[in-house]
């Protein structure tokens, strides 16, 4: 039994929750330091919701501090409706709610009506002082703090990190989340970080220093270790300050290097518009399998771009992917999104060729992948905003993940045919399962968009699906295909 719950629901059971471990770490020692204390329930969307309320139950909180992100706002949502039976048997805990999901919401969001407080914002600097107001005497939080709670940003200055409980397990099967900056600098009219154009930092030193014993427990975990661990950096502009990026890449390098360190793989988001020299320079030296690029295009249509207010240069953009491609050993994740103002179906699959037929005209397929994707229309975001003064033509859902059905650029259909694509896209081409068919279903430096476009609605003819086919019957799928012409 835990006085204090964090709990989450992961994407997948491979990711672990940093935000949970900071808000652990912010807890004074008192608060932690016995297991009886403070525990972390981290669960994975496809797991039961029985097994979820029972390892809750189990704990008998006093505190259920849940926290929600785009992803898994419904699945919370039906968490917290399914405990209310539990909590009659148990006694109901105070519910605290945070997470980058809830911070634009109205007032009436159902959500919050099981909530005692909702936490708006960064949580580090708030969470420590509410949990202990409540242990206190629970009716006179609700009495001084109020439901609706905003906190000021933390102080990444003085805020304490947590890498230290990240457990065995975590370090031997998932990927590692760390972060040297929040914020982004750029306002792209589809991203919440747009709401706070500015970027905060660690202290340099500070984080080399932890990333450095993070990384040693890694190496001393090595032979429980199934393969190359992932340590993922959450920073959403990670080369924003080029110089600052060069340090840490360099840090990082060193680690590529050392002979007990070598299958570790850092991946970066990085955006497209600033790789000076000295930052090309350092990427050039870290060997295969050590490095992976995430790379946002979202869309080379320049009208497209203006308007959602995003610097573009489709020309620099695919010379600087041709670079990767072709002096680096990077693994190179771009996205694309559909759906996003002034760009119909043809554009979105002329973007699609360019970008196809830059990447796969250097050697080695496996070293890249093309994500595309539907927008979103995220409440908080400039596109919403856009979407309900009727600036923008869009029929969305309106529940998360607040995904677009058609604008006045995409009809329905054609959207649905997107949506196809992207899931057999990733299944075939992403994952490549058949690397023997490739080039016959996808050739190198050719379009492709509308050859893959017409295969992946024979799939859904086919199977009538798009997701859990057998890897043999879609082998023999596409064999069919191909021998058909």
């Amino acid at each position: 039994m835990s006085a204090i719950v964090l709990c989450t629901i992961n994407a997948k059971w491979i990711h672990p929750s940093l935000a949970l471990r900071l808000l652990k770490a912010s807890l004074p020692s008192h608060l932690i330091n016995s297991k009886d204390n403070c525990a972390i329930l981290e669960f994975a969307l496809r797991q039961s919701l029985a097994e979820k309320i029972s390892a809750i139950l189990l704990e008998k909180p006093k505190i259920l501090a849940l926290s929600v992100s785009i992803w898994n706002h419904e699945a919370a949502l039906e968490l917290l409706c399914a405990l209310e039976q539990g909590w009659e048997k148990e006694g109901k805990p105070t519910i605290i709610l945070g997470g980058p999901e809830l911070s634009p919401l109205p007032p009436e969001a159902e959500i919050f009506g099981h909530a005692d407080f909702v936490v708006r914002g960064e949580g580090e600097g708030v969470f420590a002082e509410l949990c202990q107001a409540v242990l206190d005497n629970p009716t006179e939080a609700k009495k001084n703090y109020g439901k609706f709670i905003e906190p000021k940003e933390a102080d990444l200055q003085c805020i304490k990190t947590a890498y230290d409980l990240y457990t065995d397990e975590d370090l031997e099967h998932k990927l590692i989340y760390v972060e040297s900056s929040r914020g982004c600098p750029y306002g792209c009219a589809f991203c919440q970080s747009a709401a706070n154009a500015s970027v905060r930092e660690f202290p340099l030193d500070t984080f080399l220093e932890e990333l450095g014993r993070l990384l040693q427990r890694m190496q001393n975990r090595q032979q429980c270790r199934e393969k190359t661990n992932t340590v993922k950096f959450l920073d959403r502009s990670f080369n924003v300050k080029p110089e600052r990026a060069v340090k840490i890449l360099e840090f990082c390098l060193a680690q590529t290097r050392s002979a007990d360190r070598n299958n570790v793989q850092f991946h970066f988001e990085m955006v497209p518009m600033v790789f000076p020299p000295e930052l090309k320079d350092i990427l050039i030296q870290f060997p295969p399998e050590a490095l992976r690029l995430e790379i946002g295009i979202q869309s080379l249509n320049q009208k497209t771009c203006a308007l959602i207010h995003r610097t573009s240069s489709p020309e620099q953009e695919l010379a600087l992917l041709h670079f990767l491609r072709e002096k680096t050993s990077a693994l190179l994740h771009v996205d694309l999104i559909a759906g996003l103002p002034g760009e119909g179906l043809e554009s979105f699959g002329k973007g699609f060729d360019r970008l196809w037929i830059t990447l796969s005209l250097v050697d080695n397929a496996e070293r890249f992948e093309i994500q595309p994707g539907i927008l979103k229309c995220l409440p908080g975001t400039l596109i919403y905003e856009m979407a309900e003064n009727g600036i923008f033509e869009v029929t969305y859902n309106k529940k998360a993940p607040y995904e677009v059905i058609e604008t006045d650029c995409v009809c329905i259909s054609d959207m649905e045919k997107i949506k196809n694509f992207a899931r057999f896209w990733e299944q075939i081409v992403n994952r490549r399962p058949f690397p023997e068919l490739l080039s016959h279903i996808v050739p190198p430096g050719k379009p492709v968009f509308e050859r893959f476009m017409d295969i992946s609605q024979q799939l859904l003819t086919t199977f009538g699906k798009n997701w859990g086919i057998p890897k043999k019957e879609l082998e023999a799928a596409l064999i069919k295909i191909i021998n058909q012409g």
